[in-house]
This record gives structure tokens, sequence and C-alpha cells, in this order.
């Protein structure tokens, strides 16, 4: 029905203003009695529970940072059955992002490009609303996806952070430093060992006993991605975000013309499949085995899931396939490992 639905109606409409209409949706799902209503279709088995980062997720599969950047959907998204939501990217200062349009779908390859810039409405607001959030969805698992405001010179990144730390991370269930969006000019230079490193020690020591990870960038070569990975566990992350969206534009069934007039950005979807495989599997060859490791990218069914879930991941994530797969994308994903499980 959705996939009817989408390709007749909802595919007309621009993206960000079809995504901003779904929140709308979303939020409403996350009120009593809505909530209730949603909560007993979508709600993961007991079994389905994973352990990891000192935390009790609901279920292995949630919804990626870039989704709910302001925090104004959590309770929706899991009463929608998600095992968690990472909220943002979230920046000290509140910014509005590159100029529109900055979405646009492939819908032959079931991708998105988007080069939205962290638009947000910064850490003070996500800090009010993740308050409210701790008294009326106590249980939910929430993280926090931090990023380098725009305004903020490289060179003061850290500071930056830093500052966005301070104000989240005691309000976030773990803490993700972002620093692979390829919509930020300068960010993706902060990937390397050297710069990284100090950055991270910082933002650890700013995070206090919030779980610590880093979220890094598909693009970058095998060996940068396990030194990454080796740096995150010798300086003591909880973990690592594997991976970003991607730059490249290889193997795209869309028209060519059509990529082009899309412009720069960073591209998600089911085209990421194998190579978010090939990150994870890079990434838990350089991490001990109880070190958490979140895969995200080109996730789209329960298959995917457990391919990743089979590969060493901890946790799987997922954002794209949301657009194309409607409303109860995570029941679906639940309830086909439940049959795999069996």
């Amino acid at each position: 029905m959705y996939p009817l639905l989408f390709r007749l109606v909802l595919s007309r409409f621009d993206p960000e203003f079809a995504h901003h209409a779904g929140m709308a949706v979303i939020r409403v799902a996350g009120v009593p009695p809505f909530s209730w209503v949603a909560g007993g279709l979508t709600r993961p088995r007991p079994e389905q529970r994973v352990q990891a980062l000192g935390l009790s997720f609901p279920s292995p599969f949630g919804v990626a940072a870039g989704f709910d950047k302001n925090a104004v959907g959590v309770r929706g998204l899991a009463a929608l059955g998600f095992g968690h939501v990472e909220v943002g990217t979230v920046t000290a200062i509140p910014q509005d992002g590159n100029p529109k349009p900055r979405l646009f779908r492939l819908v032959a390859d079931r991708a998105v490009i988007n080069r939205m810039g962290f638009n947000n409405e910064g850490a003070d607001a996500a800090a009010k609303r993740l308050r409210r959030l701790r008294r009326r969805a106590p249980k939910t698992v929430i993280g926090v996806n931090i990023g380098k405001s725009r305004v903020v010179d490289v060179e003061n990144a850290t500071a930056d952070y830093v500052a966005s730390a301070t104000r989240l991370a005691p309000l976030a269930d773990y803490l993700a430093v972002n620093v692979s969006s390829p919509n930020t000019p300068g960010l993706r230079g902060l990937q390397a060992v050297e710069t990284l490193a100090p950055l991270l020690r910082a933002v650890k020591d700013a995070a206090g006993e919030t779980p610590l990870l880093v979220k890094i960038a598909p693009d970058l070569p095998d060996e940068e991605i396990a030194a990454i990975a080796a740096m995150a566990v010798s300086e003591g992350l909880a973990g690592i975000i594997a991976h970003n969206t991607t730059i490249g534009r290889e193997g795209l069934v869309t028209d060519p013309a059509v990529v082009e007039a899309a412009g720069a950005g960073g591209l998600s979807g089911a085209p990421l499949k194998q190579r978010s495989l090939d990150v994870l599997a890079v990434v838990r060859a350089a991490v001990p085995a109880d070190f958490c490791v979140i895969a995200v990218g080109g996730v789209e069914t329960a298959e995917d899931v457990q391919k990743r879930l089979d590969a060493g991941a901890t946790l799987v994530q997922g954002y794209t396939a949301f657009l194309y797969r409607g409303p109860f994308w995570a029941r679906q994903i639940n309830r086909g490992l439940r049959s795999a499980a069996r």
C-alpha cells in the first residue's frame, strides 16, 4: 500500500516538504492514545533486546542521525518500533543549513542526495527538548549526534564540539561525533588521525560518563578507516558508527543528467549496500570483539540488518529506506528478524 501511495502521490511533493509533513504524522504517533496503538502494532519482542554501551536496546535496529535533527519526533519514532533514535546532527550554534533545494530523490536507485548542511536549532534548543523527553519517555534510548557549527573555523572546531558535548552529553544515552558529513566545508579534514585524536580526547572529557562514539565516512581508504578504528579504541571511545553518506556516484541507474542536476551532497540509500558491509568488515577487524560498532548504509530489509549483525555489527541504523518503505518500516524489520531467528 505505501509504495503505491509513494509512487502516485508522495513522490510528487518536494522531498524536504514531504519530510516535514511525514515528521508531523510521526509526532502525532508519539502522543497517547496514538502511541498506545502504534506501540501495540510495532513493539519489538523481548528476545530482540540488545545490551550495548551499558544500555538496553529494545531492538538492534534504530534511526540514523539526520532524520530527526531537532529531537522533535523521538517518541513517535520509538512508538513505530525503532530500538533507538539518534537525533541531530546538532551544532552548538543554531544554523539554517545550505540554500534550498538541498534534498533530492533518486527513485530508481532507492537513494537520496542531500546537502542539508546541519540545519538545526542549536544545542540549547535540543537540550530543552531532551530534558522533556527524559521525563516523558525515560526508557527510550536516545543518541545525540554533534557536528561543527558552520560559522566556526576548523581550527576552533574542538572548542565548538566541546560546547555541544557539555550541553548535551548529560541528557544523551550516547554521544556521536560527526566529522564525516560532506556538507560542511572542511569537516572531513578532521578525520585525519593526528587531528581527530585530540578532538575526541577533549570531547570525551566533556562528555564525562556518557558513552562517546565517532561517525566516519565511507570514502576514506580502508587503511585510514582501520587507523581511525584503532585510535578510537586507544582513546577509550565506546564505539564507531560506520558510516556516513558518500560523495561517490558510482553504479547509479538514475539518468546521469538527473544526478548531475542534483549537484553536490552526500548520497545515501541502496547504492551503499556493499560499501557498508566492506567498511564494517574493516572496522570490526581493527577493534576488540566487545567494542560497539553501529552499521549504517544501504539498509532496506531485515535481511540487510541480519547481514550486518552476522558481520559483527552490534547495532544497525537506517534512514533513507524509511522514505521509500513508509511508517511501518521498523515493524517490517523487527518481524523479519524474528522470523530469521526461528
